[in-house]
């Protein structure tokens, strides 16, 4: 499995002298968009590859090529260098294939509309003219590295296209020995300019037997940000962790008040710079719940970490606290954690799974029926009147529901008739729990 991490490295010897070199390069991707999209007939059909050589014979002019079509990119663009063209040839004909792409989708849109005699009110997708996009400067050709922290790259300045020394400076505490140097982007931030370096490795995941595999199931809640529990194959639990960041979450809600008075004030506006306050609090509670989720799965040497697919939620009507509840869930950053998870994960061989959330926190996990929840949803009582956390409950079922699907995967359909006739609720999967993964364990072990 490929990996590629993209490495950040801020430019410390220029600044705007980089302005000339990134307007050329977006007025040729603008140029060749209009070009693309009038020739699409022809190019809709073809490879990206073939897409590629048939723009560059129309824009470009050589020797087996003396009359291109559209002859006045050469002119406009002189000197422009090979690479930086054919970055902006992929560039644009990615643009453009995804405008025709939504164009089809918003046709079909409407002529489903028409058909059902429904008011149909959403715009047509339109083809921008301004792109901001960056440009790629290819190795050899546009960018040679002199050492770890200097380079050479080709920029546009004074009407011609020079070489120039620049600087630039990144993290030092990266792994990347195993992983090979890709070519880097030139990108602005603001008033400064960076240089994003991709880094590429292959990775295999781990291929360990069902019989010996540890997963760690993670729970993401909106109290707690995460609970994990770490599960062997016949439902031992090994393991559990809460991970929360109540300093960073009391801060978050501090700035979002001090948002909301302002704007009672001086009405909704941008106010950027509360924004920028709120959403790196948020970006450092998804970074440290990633970082424990990871180093738990390491601690236990986890072969699989197992989240539930959790879709769009919606604050049901009639609901007390309905108002609190969906102030939580407008900054509950579920996907953001689920993704940058299994980017770390499978760059160290552990593999990612999904499994349907229904009634993971309503069922017990010793099989005892429905739990009821307190006021504040964090604490459960089972029917045997036990009090066990809620979020922990539902991390030992969904642990179970992957080991479940796993084992029910190996079997026949007559043994797994045979087991289903013991263990009744394994013919629904939304019944399972850590009790029906143990009663599964023990008949498998019994039918070998």
């Amino acid at each position: 499995m490929k990996i590629v991490k993209t490495v950040k490295y801020k430019i410390t010897s220029h600044n705007s002298i980089f302005e000339d070199t990134l307007s050329v390069y977006r007025n040729s991707v603008q140029y060749i968009v209009k070009v693309v999209n009038d020739e699409w007939d022809i190019l809709e059909s073809k490879t990206s590859k073939e897409r590629l050589t048939l723009v560059e014979k129309l824009i470009h002019k050589t020797k087996k090529n003396p009359y291109p079509k559209y002859d006045d990119f050469d002119y406009k663009f002189h000197k422009f260098p090979s690479y930086f063209r054919r970055s902006a040839i992929n560039e644009a004909t990615g643009i453009v294939s995804s405008y025709r792409s939504n164009l089809i989708n918003w046709k079909e849109e409407k002529e489903v509309a028409v058909e059902e005699e429904q008011n149909f009110t959403k715009n047509p997708p339109r083809l921008g003219h301004n792109h901001y996009s960056f440009p790629v400067f290819y190795k050899k050709n546009m960018f040679n590295k002199l050492d770890d922290n200097s380079a050479l790259i080709k920029i546009f300045q004074n009407n011609d296209w020079i070489w120039l020394k620049i600087d630039y400076k990144g993290s030092n505490n990266l792994d990347l020995d195993l992983y090979k140097e890709q070519n880097p982007t030139l990108v602005r931030n603001g008033k400064k300019y960076y240089l994003h370096i991709p880094y590429e490795a292959k990775v295999g995941l781990k291929t360990t037997k069902l019989k010996d595999r540890v997963v760690v199931s993670v729970d993401l809640g909106i109290t707690n940000s995460a609970v994990c529990s770490a599960i062997k194959s016949d439902g031992t639990v090994i393991g559990r962790v809460f991970i929360n960041q109540p300093i960073e979450k009391d801060r978050m809600n501090a700035a979002v008040g001090r948002l909301s008075k302002i704007n009672k004030l001086s009405g909704i506006g941008r106010k950027p710079n509360y924004w920028r306050r709120i959403n790196n609090y948020q970006t450092q509670i998804v970074q440290d719940t990633v970082n424990q989720i990871i180093k738990f799965a390491e601690k236990y040497q986890a072969d699989v970490i197992v989240f539930e697919y959790l879709s769009k939620m919606k604050v049901p009507k009639g609901f007390y606290g309905a108002k609190k509840l969906s102030y939580k869930l407008q900054f509950w950053a579920k996907r953001k954690i689920q993704n940058k998870t299994i980017e770390k994960a499978h760059s160290l061989g552990i593999r990612a799974s999904f499994i349907n959330p229904r009634n993971t926190s309503k069922l017990a996990f010793d099989g005892t029926g429905e739990v009821k929840r307190n006021a504040k949803k964090d604490l459960c009582t089972f029917t045997t009147r036990k009090t066990y956390h809620a979020d922990l409950n539902a991390s030992y079922n969904i642990g179970a529901r992957y080991f479940i699907r796993e084992y029910l995967k190996t079997l026949s359909e007559k043994k797994e008739l045979l087991i289903q006739a013991k263990v009744p609720e394994l013919a629904t999967r939304t019944k399972c729990t850590l009790a029906s993964l143990i009663s599964l364990h023990k008949e498998v072990a019994q039918t070998e």
